[in-house]
């Protein structure tokens, strides 16, 4: 079975991804991760503020330094190397270029053109086969309106494509008023691909401590049903290449999502729990599924569910969901009549 897919212009022999986790982090990780069978890596974010507080730190030891005489000097920063966080990351980066064979995805979240344009630049020259953009942002002052923020992500793409030549992909959050408008447009200004999409993570409060908690929890097969609907939306309208990510658990998750427009998908929870070799796993099921329904290939699937091939169109729009508040309302109307009736015989 031809389980083979291309993904930002990168051939892979199947669709599965080790997206960015702990598993991600270390050369022996990732070794094991291209034993087990993941046809590419994607490495966890480096984020400019780190960068940032690391670098005021050096400066701070430059500024104040404990000795007071010259020869102390030597064991300062040096500014011709990249800054410290982000030499970290680039060292890391290209040792898993020299240790693994797969393709090794970069990912980036900066403050600032610059920060975008110069870490990107760096990532590129350390090996990266392709650079992920997260996009991940809150909004909380009132004043900035939605279309500033898009517009930001758009002008960052188009100026990256134009200082660097690896491909580039965009993580998307579900929280934009037109998510297919601008998945085109960032196609539009040259992004190779779309992540869909990035979890939100949401802050508990502590209600003793009067304070802020926030606490990562693995995803769960029923956050998958949101990138559906999206990538089924965004697939038949775009020609940028699709990732699923979030909710990718089991084999019929990942075949949902190719048959929604995915042309890979982003594992993470999934191999945290059960461990890299569950790839193999999955592909194999994938590959036997797709035998017994009489699929040839991958590419023969991917979007075969999409807006454009969609049996019912209607199941996206408004007109369903108010068909289905109306079944749920006969529904429930019908189960309390009989319920009524019970307590009045009794």
């Amino acid at each position: 079975m031809d389980l083979t897919t291309k993904y930002l212009g990168l051939q892979l022999p199947h669709p599965v991804i080790a997206g960015a986790s702990p598993l991600t982090v270390g050369p022996d990780s990732l070794k094991r991760l291209e034993d087990a069978g993941a046809a590419a890596i994607v490495l966890p974010t480096l984020f400019e503020e780190q960068i940032r507080s690391e670098q005021l730190s050096i400066n701070d030891s430059v500024d104040n330094p404990a000795q007071s005489f010259g020869e102390a000097l030597t064991y300062f920063f040096d500014y011709d190397k990249p800054l410290a966080g982000s030499y970290d990351y680039l060292e890391s980066l290209q040792n898993a270029k020299a240790r693994i064979d797969i393709p090794v995805i970069a990912s980036l979240n900066c403050l600032t053109m610059r920060g975008w344009k110069g870490y990107a630049a760096e990532i590129e020259s350390a090996g990266a086969d392709a650079l992920e953009l997260d996009f991940f942002y809150v909004a909380t002052d009132a004043s900035e309106s939605g279309e500033t923020i898009e517009r930001r992500g758009i002008d960052i793409v188009r100026e990256l494509k134009k200082s660097i030549h690896i491909p580039v992909t965009v993580k998307l959050t579900p929280f934009h008023t037109s998510l297919a408008h601008f998945a085109r447009e960032l196609e539009a200004a040259g992004a190779d691909g779309l992540v869909l999409l990035h979890r939100f993570y949401e802050p508990d409060i502590d209600i003793e401590e009067l304070e802020l908690v926030s606490d990562i929890e693995p995803s769960s097969p029923r956050e998958l049903l949101l990138r559906l609907r999206w990538l089924v939306i965004i697939s038949g309208q775009v020609n940028c290449s699709l990732a699923a990510m979030g909710g990718v658990h089991k084999t019929v998750d990942a075949l949902k999502a190719i048959m929604a427009g995915a042309s890979a998908v982003q594992m993470v929870s999934a191999l945290v729990s059960h461990g890299p070799e569950y790839i193999q796993k999955l592909t194999g099921e994938m590959s036997r599924w797709m035998g017994e329904h009489e699929y040839e290939s991958l590419q023969q699937m991917c979007g075969s569910m999409n807006i454009a091939h969609c049996p019912d169109p209607a199941a996206l729009s408004r007109g369903h969901y108010r068909a289905l508040l109306k079944f749920w309302q006969a529904g429930h109307t019908a189960e309390l009549k009989r319920l009524s009736s019970r307590q009045d015989g009794s």
